[in-house]
């Protein structure tokens, strides 16, 4: 996987922001999530790192971004809800992690 980060300077331009967007979307993992029974346990944790780095990636952006002069607040809402569901996913892969003990 390539080290791709957001373009820095003072700030992201409009098509910087789309084309950051583009590159968050093209780095998704291409197997299907729900069906993630039967998997072993490093491919879990290869998954739960990747959703980690594309957490942090989608920070980073929205960091530039609240940071330049004329907020970009469409572009800032859509990273954040990226951000939100790639937490719920970040969780529900820790959960699938934990061993299911009554006790």
């Amino acid at each position: 996987m390539t080290d791709k980060k957001p373009p820095s300077g003072d700030g992201p331009s409009g098509g910087d922001i789309e084309t950051f967007e583009k590159l968050v979307d093209q780095r998704r993992f291409t197997a299907r999530d729900q069906d993630f029974d039967g998997a072993n346990d490093e491919a879990l944790a290869i998954r739960l790192a990747t959703l980690e780095e594309e957490h942090r990636d989608l920070d980073a952006a929205i960091r530039a971004l609240e940071s330049s002069a004329p907020y970009e607040r469409i572009s800032i809402a859509r990273l954040k809800k990226k951000k939100l569901q790639l937490k719920d996913e970040i969780q529900k892969l820790k959960d699938a992690m934990l061993p299911d003990i009554i006790a």
